[in-house]
């Protein structure tokens, strides 16, 4: 039985290779990849963001306890810091998801940055596809602690939830206006702390001071206590309730569509810039143009109308 075969009976060691190949970008990846393509699109992605200290991590790990209780396989890409020392993820998530990876239901992968921006990682999508193709329902995205312009979460999950908790100086502050825009569903996790209230206010004033969402959909404030388990069942439905709004309004269609979209453009785009840039270094004319960019004879704009116009006579 081939590896796709394999992977598509949910086998963990085949999951495990491709994910590796796909971490590497190696062919067999792309293979693999484009043969999974139509057995994809039928998990529900919830991505988990907020600023770094939100406890992210522990409220993933009960969220996977309260889905499989729902009868839901839950898949796990956990987006760690790159190490400075490997290059690798330091493998903080999955130390805390540590007691679920005897659960034949639960597949945990934990993601170096490498420097990618936005709070995830380059592969991630690659990796949502081969936990959707091996059967998981519910694939959950904890990003590494984002800041006012890393929101690429939004783009990849179907229901985005942004986690703050009391204490983190100016509450105002630290819920960063492009973060705000983005959260389906809020989290006041360590929502036994003294000025828990506060924070669950500054963000009911801050989320009516917002402009209406164009799918007129009213963000959910929970209030979790994570570590206890306190407040999981009640983020679970205000995210389920989320997707039926979705799907009841054809929002959900529209978001996967545009997700397709942004993928085929970025592939297509990718290959092209490949495919010019090795024909320009082939034919020497790329270090021609660099040299004089460096010296000034020309512009860049003039250059790449100049590539341009000879790729339209090629065609």
């Amino acid at each position: 039985m081939g590896i796709v075969d394999r992977l598509l009976q949910g086998d963990r060691r085949a999951a495990a290779r491709v994910m590796r190949w796909v971490e590497d970008d190696l062919p067999e990846a792309r293979q693999v990849l484009k043969a999974i393509y139509p057995h994809c699109g039928r998990a529900y992605v919830i991505g988990i963001t907020g600023p770094p200290g939100g406890g992210k991590s522990t409220l993933v790990d009960q969220l996977i306890e309260a889905l499989c209780n729902r009868g839901k396989t839950v898949g796990v890409v956990a987006i760690d810091p790159t190490s400075p020392f490997s290059g690798g993820a330091i493998l903080g998530d999955r130390i805390r998801m540590q007691r679920h990876s005897g659960d034949e239901r639960v597949f945990v992968k934990s993601l170096a940055t490498r420097g990618h921006l936005g709070g995830l990682s380059k592969s991630t999508d690659d990796i949502i596809q081969v936990m959707d193709a091996m059967g998981k329902d519910v694939i959950l995205v904890e990003t590494v602690g984002v800041g006012q312009d890393e929101v690429d979460i939004v783009k990849t999950a179907d229901t985005t939830v942004v986690v703050t908790v009391p204490g983190l100086g100016d509450d105002i502050q630290s819920i960063k206006a492009g973060v705000l825009e983005i959260g389906d569903v809020f989290v006041v996790n360590k929502g036994d702390r003294p000025d828990a209230d506060r924070t669950q206010r500054d963000l009911e004033i801050m989320l009516e001071m917002s402009a209406p969402r164009p799918d007129n959909w009213k963000p959910k404030i929970v209030r979790t206590v994570a570590y206890k388990g306190e407040g999981i069942e009640d983020l679970l439905n205000a995210i389920w309730e989320h997707r039926e709004f979705l799907e009841e309004t054809g929002c959900l269609e529209m978001h996967r569509r545009e997700k397709e979209e942004r993928l085929f453009v970025k592939l297509l785009s990718d290959h092209l810039v490949n495919q010019v840039l090795g024909r320009m270094k082939q034919n020497g004319r790329y270090d021609k143009y660099m040299e004089a960019l460096v010296k000034h004879k020309q512009d860049p704009y003039s250059i790449v109308e100049k590539i341009n116009c000879r790729c339209q006579e090629a065609e």
